[in-house]
């Protein structure tokens, strides 16, 4: 039985002096039945854009929270050697893997895992993400003071890991047997789950605005949205003092924690926003409710985007970010909420469509064969060649995403 297994029964017959989870049960050799607390909170851990980073993350989670938890993860036909790592895992620490032959859409993800949640909270945490020690905890406590639907944490951002030597994973591959597990590894080996020093530094997302809002013209009235982060990109040094618990309307799937009750009132999360604004959607929702959203900046995780991907990784990462599914969901949020065409947020998403795509896959190509310039004319040349693979590849892979 594993240490950080905290989805075992409430009572269960124990014949040998066992530590049990983080709430240190330790018994004798006569069999007796012990009572365990059941979790409050589930976590959903789902894919956001890539696999690369599952170890890392999963790690993470598992190595920096005291608060009893479950534990949901959704695996969205990773590659084989993701794959097996997660039924390994599932099986040494209890929780539930559901898995697919075929990629998901986020949203599509966390309500395959929302229907086997029975507890009070749900926390939402995206597979590319770390989390500080006590993470949890601080969550549930605001959550808990204020009365607040929706908790989410400070969000910081990290670059892409690069450790100097190889991770445990590649040098033993999963099955073999090494005399060393990942607890056992020498941090200072490197490794997916040891994080820069610079983690949890710069802020992504420390609360934010998301309302409807009208404006009155000559030419007529016209309904538009209101989308704004505090803090984003600023050092947490510098914005230390200002970073205080407080009421806020936007949380982000990065991570968020929720009452899991809140899904009887409002339905189910909306499946027809495929990669974009669906935590905008979502926060909004909760409003309309009449529920509080809270920002716990004491709760930090950081996101680490991709910078260099795995060739595993590019599929689904293509799909994830096709043009297809952008303005699908852009024009699906638009007409839920009735926002003018006009609305100039959604004139700068349709022109910097792909976007993400070009960043990470195109920016480093153009960079190299510029020979220390950057050469526009080349990038638009591959952005109109990359279009057409992106559309191959979100018509092949879309079917039963969403």
């Amino acid at each position: 039985m594993s240490n950080r297994d905290f989805s075992i029964p409430h009572t269960q017959k124990l014949r040998t002096c066992i530590y049990v989870g983080r709430g240190g049960v330790i018994c004798d050799s006569i069999s007796k039945v012990f009572f365990m607390k059941k979790p409050q909170v589930t976590i959903i851990v789902v894919p956001r854009e890539r696999f690369s980073y599952t170890r890392a993350s999963l790690e993470s989670i598992y190595n920096n929270t005291r608060q009893p938890f479950s534990l949901v993860y959704v695996d969205g036909n990773s590659p084989k050697n993701v794959q097996e790592y997660l039924k390994q895992k599932s099986q040494e620490n209890n929780f539930r893997l559901i898995r697919t032959e075929h990629y998901l859409s986020p949203n599509k993800a966390r309500n395959l895992a929302l229907a086997a949640v029975n507890t009070e909270y749900t926390v939402f945490i995206d597979n590319d993400v770390c989390v500080e020690s006590g993470w949890l905890e601080k969550l549930m406590n605001c959550a808990q003071e204020t009365d607040a639907t929706v908790v989410c944490p400070l969000v910081c951002i990290d670059r892409e890991l690069t450790p100097s030597r190889p991770t445990y994973a590649e040098r033993y591959p999963l099955g073999q047997a090494s005399g060393e597990t990942p607890d056992d590894a020498d941090s200072s080996k490197g490794g997916a789950c040891i994080p820069h020093q610079e983690s949890h530094s710069k802020v992504h997302l420390a609360g934010g605005e998301a309302r409807i809002y009208i404006e009155i013209r000559k030419e007529g009235t016209y309904q538009k949205i209101r989308e704004k982060y505090y803090f984003t990109n600023l050092p947490v040094a510098e914005v230390k003092d200002q970073l205080q618990r407080r009421e806020c309307e936007l949380a982000q799937f990065h991570a968020m924690l929720v009452r899991t009750d809140i899904f009887e009132i409002v339905g189910k999360l909306d499946e027809k926003l495929l990669s974009t604004k669906e935590d905008v959607d979502f926060c909004l929702t909760v409003l309309n409710a009449r529920k509080e959203i809270y920002c716990e900046p004491d709760s930090v995780v950081t996101y680490v985007p991709a910078k260099n991907l795995a060739l595993s990784d590019i599929p689904y990462f293509q799909l994830r970010w096709s043009d297809a599914w952008e303005l699908s969901s852009i024009k699906h949020f638009r007409k839920k909420w009735d926002i003018t065409e006009e609305d100039k947020y959604f004139k700068k998403r349709h022109k910097n469509l792909g976007y993400r795509r070009h960043k990470t896959l195109l920016h480093p190509i153009v960079k190299q064969l510029s020979f220390g310039g950057y050469a526009t004319w080349l990038e638009t040349l591959l952005v109109a060649g990359e279009r057409k693979i992106n559309r191959y590849i979100s018509d092949r892979f879309s079917v039963n995403s969403y």
